[in-house]
């Protein structure tokens, strides 16, 4: 079993890249949940520090704790229909930049791998042909010496997609504490997975915009 240690990072507190009257941007950093779990230990997350500043703020969609970058947030209830519609309908645009072990042979394609639950470790995930179905993008932006940086592209959402995907191919993200193998983890002090942009149409004036943070690796 999985041992959660939940130690949220105090630099960047809150790390705000856009706001308007109805959405605001954060960069996520690495090891801060999203929202908060069961545990009274995991009060501390993104969308409780943003609520101190602005209560009206409403979650819209995770990242995993490990996994840093962008994330919007609606502060508006019309706000927030119209992007979690978007995220529904998979017209919101994600782009990963991750660092994988070892060094890969195909410089681009896509994983369509179904998930499911592994039911013996939760909340790991697992390849299973009658789970849901999952589809990622990938090329490779980078070789070095002994990794691969690479661009992932999700078409679904699906829980620890981008983790289990990369380990199906043989490539496990650096960091991985949850996938990856003693070597892997030891690899990076962190998970190397960050959400580097997020595309969606604005829910007031329906225009395009892109949000982005340079991925630190």
């Amino acid at each position: 079993m999985h041992i959660f240690t939940y130690q949220p990072p105090s630099i960047p507190w809150l790390d705000i890249r856009y706001k308007d009257r109805d959405i605001i941007v954060i960069n996520k950093p690495s090891g801060l949940l999203s929202n908060p779990g069961r545990s009274p230990d995991t009060h501390d997350t993104a969308i409780t520090r943003l609520q101190q500043r602005y209560p009206e703020a409403i979650l819209i969609h995770r990242l995993d704790c490990d996994t840093s970058g962008i994330m919007i947030f609606a502060r508006t209830k019309k706000a927030e229909s119209h992007l979690k519609t978007q995220f529904q309908n998979r017209q919101a645009k994600k782009v990963y930049i991750a660092e994988v072990q070892g060094h890969m042979q195909t410089l681009a394609g896509k994983v369509n791998f179904a998930l499911g639950p592994n039911p013996d470790t939760p909340p790991f995930q697992m390849l299973s042909e009658t789970g849901k179905a999952a589809l990622t993008y990938y090329k490779v932006l980078e070789q070095r010496p002994q990794t691969t940086l690479m661009e992932l592209k999700p078409h679904t959402g699906r829980t620890h997609q981008l983790r289990v995907h990369m380990l199906a191919l043989g490539h496990p993200i650096l960091g991985d504490e949850f996938y990856g193998d003693t070597e892997t983890i030891q690899a990076s002090h962190r998970l190397n997975l960050h959400a580097q942009s997020l595309t969606i149409s604005h829910p007031y004036t329906q225009v395009e915009m892109t949000f982005f943070s340079q991925h630190p690796f």
